[in-house]
């Protein structure tokens, strides 16, 4: 049988599962919120075109409204200053949308400590258990922060000092940009950096090692608890705006189930 025909036969019969990591979108889906005097993206929305009326009587559409880096979304290099000169949305390699994925699982050191960071170290101790991040792949950093997605409040996580949700360090972020072999970091947050970044020497490290050396970034995934540490495929499918510095994206995993 030619191998795509094995694909197909073996999603059907459930020996490889589908897993939607995508949250919603729709008007109550969470968006950041920077403090003034920094510019805020919009909420998703749609605008009726026409719905089996004198407008259209036989069709029903819309028009939609949202930003790049709305819900489930991916972040192109462009995205940040350190990625200026890099590549837009629409110019990301298709091979790099689809790549094998580790499930680094600190959900419980999330929920003792909303501010937790992951270390090199953390990685490291990782590998010498489940082997080394995939070559060419995502590093999909859990921390069960999606159970938070329904409430923009709790998702956000902000008090009087600002947002406090769970991130990377920078010696880290560092690390994933100029040592891992991976593509790109996925995280379940409103961001890739922690609620706290804005504080970091330098801020949002995430966001500028890893766009600044040319790799991605995917946040606001749901359902990680679904994956296991090693062995899913990755397919991340964000429109190729030409131009974009993100795009909200479709992102399923294959898990190949006994």
């Amino acid at each position: 049988m030619p191998l795509l025909d094995q694909l197909v036969a073996a999603i059907k019969s459930a020996a490889v599962e589908v897993v939607d990591l995508t949250a919603v979108l729709e008007p109550s889906t969470p968006i950041i919120q920077l403090p003034a005097p920094f510019a805020n993206t919009i909420p998703f929305s749609l605008q009726e075109i026409s719905r089996y009326d004198e407008r259209g009587p036989a069709w029903y559409w819309n028009n939609i409204s949202t930003g790049e880096h709305t819900g489930t979304h991916f972040d192109a290099p462009v995205h940040w200053i350190t990625g200026r000169d890099r590549g837009d949305v629409a110019t990301v390699p298709v091979t790099a949308l689809i790549a094998p994925a580790a499930v680094l699982d600190f959900s419980a050191q999330a929920a003792a400590n909303h501010d937790f960071l992951l270390q090199v170290d953390d990685i490291k101790q990782w590998e010498t258990v489940h082997g080394p991040l995939p070559e060419g792949g995502w590093l999909l950093y859990r921390t069960g922060w999606d159970s938070r997605s329904a409430s923009q409040r709790e998702f956000l996580n902000a008090n009087e000092t600002g947002p406090h949700t769970p991130g990377v360090s920078v010696e880290c972020a560092r690390w994933l940009a100029e040592e891992a072999p991976v593509i790109g970091i996925g995280v379940e947050t409103v961001g890739t950096d922690a609620g706290t970044a804005h504080s970091f020497d330098p801020p949002f490290p995430c966001h500028a090692a890893l766009l600044g050396a040319g790799k991605f970034g995917l946040t606001q995934l749901q359902n990680l608890a679904a994956l296991p540490p090693t062995g899913a495929v990755l397919i991340a499918g964000p429109l190729p705006i030409v131009g974009g510095s993100g795009s909200p994206v479709r992102v399923l995993a294959l898990v190949e189930r006994s």
